[in-house]
């Protein structure tokens, strides 16, 4: 039998380190009771005890994105203890290119890359939604990405011409996917009151980009905590940053 709280409680996807790490940090931080969900099990559970011990009520989730059945449990976890989940940020994320060239990117690369940031987000979110329903106010935040852009990317005068993070391309058309899931969703869910945005956490310094992004976890999160605090008539089906609403 399930116990539901009036505490809030939230799951960060890929949250053993990095931006998901931070979010969850943040996240409970503001009183919320934070599933930390990693893959691997020891970094998941050292991440979540270093975080508890700053006297913070962060848990690991034992949950892999690519495997149902570890989505399944995770849910029947929830499901046990808490009765409801409040917020979802699916965060976790792959990047294989290392440097391949666009016309050089092969079908089992994108194949790859779209289980993690395509599939996957589809696989947690479709399970988890019967438990995101039991909120009051439920929020749903897809970690983006500003190379998702369709109208940036196709500026030959904009924000990422010559950017070699442009051509990216197993890894941007993604994100792309997931923000058209995005939109979707938050057509399909808005009159469950259920919110869905996407975050572009900028260009954050992880191992995702072998650490040359130009900003912080710090500054990366903060766009993913903003929208997975909305109060209940926040907006929905929306792209942003930090400093503001993208285009798609």
């Amino acid at each position: 039998m399930s116990n539901t709280t009036s505490r809030e409680i939230a799951l960060v996807t890929g949250a053993n380190k990095g931006i998901g790490r931070e979010t969850a940090r943040r996240l409970a931080a503001t009183g919320m009771t934070v599933l930390l969900g990693a893959r691997d099990i020891q970094r998941g559970e050292q991440a979540a005890a270093e975080l508890a011990a700053d006297g913070l009520d962060v848990r690991f989730l034992h949950l892999d994105v690519t495997d149902a059945d570890t989505v399944k449990a995770a849910a029947a976890r929830v499901e046990q203890e808490f009765g409801k989940l409040d917020v979802l940020v699916n965060n976790a994320g792959i990047s294989v290119e290392n440097g391949t060239a666009v016309t050089d990117i092969t079908a089992d690369a994108m194949r790859t890359t779209y289980e993690t940031n395509v599939f996957g987000v589809v696989t947690v979110t479709n399970t988890l939604l019967p438990l995101l329903r039991g909120s009051a106010n439920a929020r749903i935040v897809n970690v983006s990405s500003l190379l998702a852009s369709l109208s940036v990317s196709a500026d030959p005068n904009g924000p990422l011409a010559g950017w070699p993070a442009a051509s990216l391309l197993a890894y941007n058309s993604s994100k792309t996917a997931l923000n058209a899931l995005t939109v979707m969703w938050a057509n399909v869910l808005r009159a469950d009151g259920i919110k869905v945005n996407a975050a572009d956490p900028g260009y954050i310094a992880t191992d995702l980009n072998h650490h040359s992004g130009t900003s912080t976890v710090e500054e990366g999160a903060t766009a993913i905590v903003t929208l997975a605090t909305l109060p209940a008539d926040g907006p929905t089906g929306t792209f942003q940053s930090a400093d503001g609403p993208h285009t798609w």
